[in-house]
Formats: C-alpha cells, sequence, structure tokens
C-alpha cells in the first residue's frame, strides 16, 4: 500500500513536471463546505501564485479557516476542487500534498521537541530523493545560515524561544523544497522582535520564488508583508485585491476593518 501510494506520487509529479514551468499556480476553485444545513463556504475561489504572499483573511467565523484546511488537505469539500496548474489534487491528503510540494505550518509547534535543531532539519531532508548524503549536508548547513539558527543547531527542540521555534519549523519546511508554504498565524503566540523576523524570513520565501499563503488575525501584521488579500465573510469571498485597495474598500472597512482603521 505504502509503495503505490509513493508511486501515485510519483506519477503526480512527473505528469505536473513543475520545476519545468515558469508559473506554478495553487487554486481554491468554487469551494462549498456544509455542516448540516449551515454553509461554512458558500462558493469561495482562491489563488495563489509561485512567488507571491497571499493573505487570507477575515473575521471569526467567517469561513476563512475552513477554506484554509481546505487547500492544506485537513478538510474535504461538499464541492469544488483544490487545484494545482489544473491538475485536481483534492483526493490527496495533507501528507500527500506536501510530497508534491505544499507545505503546511501550524500555528501550534510542530517540530520534534525531543531532537537538536539539526536533527530536526535532517528529518526533512532525508526525504530528499534527488539529493546524495553529501548534498543533503551541505543543504543542512545552508539552511542554518540563511536562518540564522547555526548557534543553536545542537539545542533541544523545547529549549527553543517562539521566534527560534518558528525559524526551525520554516527552515524545516523548506528542506523539503516546496513550491508553496501555507503558514497558519505565523504571528501569534510570539513577541514584536520576533514578529519582524518572521517578516523578514516571508520575503525570503519570496525571494525564493515559493508561493505564501498566509492567514492571521494580525490584520496589520499580515497587511506589511502579503502582497494582495481575499477577505472573506459568511462563507464567500467579500473583496480582494493589493493592500491599498482593500484599506480603502468600502465593503472591507464597513463589515471587518472598521471605519477607523488605517495603516
Amino acid at each position: 500500500m505504502l509503495l503505490k501510494k509513493k508511486n501515485k506520487i510519483k506519477e503526480i509529479k512527473e505528469s505536473l513536471n513543475l520545476n519545468s514551468v515558469n508559473n506554478v499556480v495553487l487554486k481554491a476553485d468554487n469551494i462549498i463546505k456544509k455542516y448540516g444545513e449551515k454553509f461554512a463556504v458558500n462558493g469561495i475561489t482562491i489563488n495563489i501564485h509561485k512567488g507571491e504572499v497571499v493573505g487570507l483573511l477575515g473575521p471569526n467565523g467567517a469561513g476563512k479557516t475552513t477554506t484554509f484546511y481546505t487547500i492544506v488537505g485537513f478538510i474535504k469539500p461538499n464541492a469544488g476542487k483544490v487545484l494545482i496548474n489544473d491538475y485536481n489534487i483534492s483526493a490527496l491528503n495533507m501528507y500527500e500534498r506536501a510530497r508534491i510540494g505544499i507545505v503546511y505550518l501550524p500555528q501550534d509547534a510542530s517540530i520534534f521537541r525531543e531532537l537538536t535543531v539539526e536533527e530536526n532539519i535532517m528529518v526533512a531532508l532525508e526525504r530528499r530523493e534527488d539529493l546524495s548524503k553529501a548534498e543533503r549536508k551541505i543543504e543542512l548547513v545552508n539552511l542554518l545560515k540563511e536562518f540564522e539558527i547555526k548557534r543553536i543547531q545542537s539545542q533541544k527542540a523545547y529549549t527553543l524561544s517562539g521566534g527560534e521555534r518558528r525559524r526551525v519549523e520554516i527552515a524545516r519546511a523548506l528542506a523539503v523544497n516546496p513550491y508553496f508554504l501555507l503558514l497558519d498565524e505565523p504571528f501569534a503566540g510570539i513577541d514584536p522582535i520576533a514578529i519582524g523576523d518572521i517578516k523578514n524570513i516571508i520575503k525570503i520565501l519570496k525571494e525564493r520564488n515559493i508561493g505564501v499563503l498566509i492567514t492571521d488575525h494580525n490584520v496589520r501584521d499580515a497587511f506589511d508583508i502579503i502582497d494582495r488579500a481575499y477577505i472573506v465573510y459568511q462563507g464567500q469571498v467579500l473583496d480582494e485585491g493589493d493592500v491599498d485597495y482593500i484599506v480603502s474598500s468600502e465593503k472591507a472597512k464597513k463589515l471587518y476593518l472598521g471605519e477607523e482603521f488605517r495603516l
């Protein structure tokens, strides 16, 4: 069974051939999710291109988390599809999506607490069949340097601060060479200095041509780093556009941001 799944993912990756195309698009297409007779999401469509940072924002209970988790692979919609370059990946679970390059980082700690920083990253690198043992070690050193965590590489994960942990989690996510990173509440539970660090890391992701989808309640920090946003309200996309447009949108101000909102 495991070999069959592995071969299926390999076939999908070969079919997609994403390394040979300039533009890669992750899309949630006309997603509908009902719980009983209640619509949590009712026809939402969003897309993320490689190399851009997109916010999925909205008030509590609006449907943004359901939409986000549908893209992650946690939630199966009643209707609609999740696509990567028009290839339907709706049937794939979260782990299978990760293997084709769509990696999810949860809000809660996701590192192995009893492993060192170095070991945490190496666990991910060992899944890279395209790298030799020597190349994995080189990539490990590069990630430790890039994310400024070399000085803590021998520390156990449970000793890390919130900001350090987030750096390690993102470095580990990059170890699998993803096309898209899905960040759930990246600014939650960390201090202002760490928030600045995370923003800088997201800029690095963009420079690496990785598409980033962020859902976060901290609107101001999200607006500081995203290229554009989808505002979700009552299970539908209320508005979408770049930050300047969203901040000036009467609909967004009335139903989400507040009339007095200013950047």
